[in-house]
């Protein structure tokens, strides 16, 4: 070959190596981001969620059809405060994940399914859904399958409620997608404000994580803040419509950043308030919304960010109340009421890794201790793991099986019996464990 061709093959070589690759091969990593919050539709007579005691009953169950939604409960009396439903979607070449956030106390199964059926109709790439309630006791009622819970805390099921709220989430999630944008993102966790309590004589866990999602020119697009909070700060008497402190907060920080602000609840079992009553809701609001706004300040984006999930299902023991737990200290240990199909006998974790972090799913509310447990158990496969509390399912507490045996309010609703707590725990390390291992399911 002379010089001159021997140039020619040179220059055409580093040409060669300066074409881009494909786009799938360029941006396997390369996120996609987009978000939106829809208020939730609650028709006129529902009642609210979350309290089962006199302050929020009706005197004698609505036999007789006066009020269109609700049974065993008062309707609402008016808005404190707007509940809303707040979607977003991430995705990748190879992953989309739709992370819902939704001013209630709860969700079950069916009503995830009902979410899930109503996305698939409206057409778009397959997705993991993780449907996060915040937790409210202000919200909506009247949406849940499940007459023993409807009979506690929740009201019956109203068809009309129901619908109205998976329709609201369907849109916000629609409105999401048509928002989508290429996107950088960052996640951070550092301690929380001291804003909470222990109900069984614990330490809780107060700490604060946010993913922050931004467009390349670092313009919001959401941010996403997980802290363990229950949403009682608002006590039975109320019966106005409000997403209690979580959803003030969340107002706020949308005020500042003009964009979706998803509260994600953590391991909440033990986790109370330390203040109550609304005159104190919004300086705890203020102040949680300062700390999510402080947090995003310092949280550095990445413009290439892993993107897996992965779930599992998990088989659950049979449901029992325990009459000790519930009724009187001195009743026998072991003297307990089958709840039959009351609850589910299995429900699915999901796990999601975005960059060297990940959420795992709890369907429903587990204790700090276990929830710290949890976070160093996926910790030799993750720099950071975080709890999602409340979140697809509901299921009751989940306790350490010393705490599940005495005696209490939250050892009443851990129905599941003392290994419960344990045996979700264990399951969602696994699940984190194989999430690590790189293979989307």
């Amino acid at each position: 070959m002379t010089a001159a061709r021997r140039s020619v093959a040179a220059a055409a070589i580093v040409l060669l190596a300066m074409i881009p690759a494909s786009a799938a091969e360029r941006c396997l990593d390369c996120l996609q981001a987009g978000a939106a919050t829809v208020s939730l539709p609650v028709p006129p007579g529902t009642p609210l969620a979350g309290y089962g005691n006199w302050a929020r009953r009706l005197v004698a169950p609505d036999l007789f059809g006066r009020f269109p939604h609700a049974f065993w409960f008062r309707p609402h009396d008016g808005v404190l405060d707007p509940v809303v439903a707040r979607a977003l979607v991430l995705e990748t070449a190879e992953t989309r994940v739709v992370w819902i956030s939704a001013d209630l106390i709860a969700v079950d199964r069916g009503f995830t399914t009902r979410i899930k059926r109503g996305l698939a109709a409206a057409g778009g790439r397959p997705a993991t859904l993780v449907v996060a309630a915040s937790h409210t006791h202000s919200g909506p009622g009247a949406f849940f399958d499940s007459r023993l819970l409807a009979l506690l805390t929740v009201d019956r099921e109203d068809a009309e409620v129901r619908d109205a709220l998976v329709g609201a989430i369907v849109e916000a999630v629609r409105r999401a997608e048509a928002a989508k944008s290429p996107a950088h993102v960052g996640v951070l966790a550092e301690p929380g404000p001291a804003l909470t309590t222990g109900r069984v004589d614990r330490p809780v866990d107060r700490t604060l994580a946010i993913l922050k999602v931004v467009t390349p020119a670092g313009a919001p697009i959401a941010v996403l803040w997980n802290y363990a909070i229950h949403g009682t700060m608002l006590g039975p008497a109320n019966l106005k419509l409000s997403g209690d402190v979580m959803g003030v907060a969340s107002h706020g920080i949308e005020r500042d950043l003009q964009a979706p602000a998803l509260f994600v609840n953590g391991a909440v079992g033990d986790v109370s308030p330390a203040r109550h009553g609304v005159s104190e809701m919004k300086p705890v609001a203020a102040e949680l919304a300062s700390a999510v706004m402080a947090a995003w300040a310092k949280t550095p984006t990445a413009p290439r960010t892993p993107l897996r999930v992965r779930a599992s299902t998990l088989t659950m023991p049979k449901p029992r109340l325990s009459l000790r737990n519930c009724v009187a200290r001195w009743l026998p240990a072991g003297l307990t009421v089958r709840l039959g199909s009351a609850f589910p006998d299995e429900t699915e974790l999901v796990a999601i890794g975005v960059g060297r972090s990940a959420w795992v799913t709890i369907p429903g509310e587990l204790q700090s201790e276990l929830g710290e447990s949890l976070k160093r158990g996926g910790a030799p496969a993750w720099e950071r793991v975080f709890v999602a509390g409340v979140a697809n399912d509901y299921l009751g507490y989940f306790l350490t099986p010393q705490d599940a045996v005495k005696p209490s309010y939250v050892a009443c609703a851990s129905v599941y019996g003392p290994g419960a707590g344990e045996r979700v725990t264990r399951a969602a390390v696994g699940l984190l464990h194989l999430l690590a291992e790189g293979q989307n399911r």
